[in-house]
């Protein structure tokens, strides 16, 4: 709706204060995916020396009193209830395996290219909500789709001399990630979000907690428990940036900003494992990272039609 004609521009301080908020979301966003970029550095220099049980193991756990610090002492065990026992579980127990997998590849790929691949995952949703939502799928949709998988084609190159199978394990981390996604949004309509994200954490701490014994390594380095203990913060610190994010500007001006991860994975595995991307890498990503930009302002424009 068009403003009165008499006067056609919006009052200053709340245009200020709009830009201001829409500011704090992008810091909030590009801080977000800077503490994933650290904590996926420090697994990678975990998985030399650790089994890759133990490294999910501590990051689970980590989050999980991250947030029950956050948010039982506001709501109480309550918060635990749901209508959907059952697909908070699903939910919960895709993402453990989505970290998993993508866990254990990273022992082998190198960030960037992991980075790349796992950016998949708002294209699998967008097949995924056809069967789980009820959501039609475009012919546009499923361009971007399958432009997508020959961005992801162009980074591991099958049949090269630089192809790694787990790769594989990233694209089943992706697939893993996009359906815990769309059950969050089908739980969405009943269950609050503090009550999904405390079920994540939760479920994946426990099953994890009775895994982990017949894996366990004692660490023979200080920095390593330091590491593991890093990994819990800074994953869950991850997570809040990206809720707070969202509150303070639209997800649609904020979420384009997720890519940055994938500068932070490059200059991290340059720095740290001295493994500098190759422009096939790039190239692959850049192809990615446009299909989720354009899937993204097409469904957009769609919603504001």
């Amino acid at each position: 709706m068009n403003p009165p004609a008499a006067d056609p521009r919006p009052p200053a301080t709340p245009a200020s204060g709009r830009a201001t908020r829409v500011l704090r979301g992008i810091l909030f966003i590009l801080l977000a995916v800077s503490l994933f970029s650290c904590m996926n550095t420090l697994v990678k220099l975990l998985s030399a020396r650790l089994e890759s049980v133990q490294i999910v193991w501590a990051r689970t756990l980590g989050h999980f009193i991250f947030i029950g610090l956050l948010f039982l002492p506001r709501h109480g065990l309550g918060i635990l209830r749901t209508p959907s026992p059952g697909t908070q579980f699903s939910r919960s127990l895709l993402q453990l395996c989505s970290t998993t997998l993508y866990f254990i590849a990273l022992r082998t790929v190198p960030l960037a290219e992991a980075t790349a691949i796992s950016f998949l995952s708002p294209l699998f949703v967008t097949l995924l909500a056809v069967p789980f939502l009820g959501e039609p799928i475009r012919a546009n949709r499923l361009v971007v789709v399958l432009v997508g998988f020959a961005g992801v084609l162009v980074v591991v190159r099958p049949g090269s001399d630089v192809f790694q199978w787990s790769s594989l394990l990233i694209l089943g981390s992706s697939l893993c990630y996009a359906t815990y996604q769309v059950l969050t949004r089908k739980v969405s309509g009943g269950d609050r979000a503090e009550t999904s994200a405390i079920w994540s954490a939760m479920v994946g701490s426990v099953l994890m907690s009775l895994v982990v014994p017949f894996f366990w390594t004692t660490p023979d380095r200080l920095t390593d428990v330091l590491m593991l203990l890093a990994l819990g913060i800074f994953g869950g610190l991850g997570h809040y940036c990206v809720a707070r994010a969202m509150i303070e500007a639209p997800a649609n001006i904020v979420s384009p900003f997720q890519y940055f991860q994938l500068v932070g994975a490059g200059l991290f595995g340059w720095l740290v494992f001295d493994n500098l991307p190759s422009i096939s890498t790039w190239a692959g990503a850049a192809i990615i990272v446009a299909s989720g930009l354009y899937l993204g302002w097409s469904e957009t424009r769609r919603a504001k039609s």
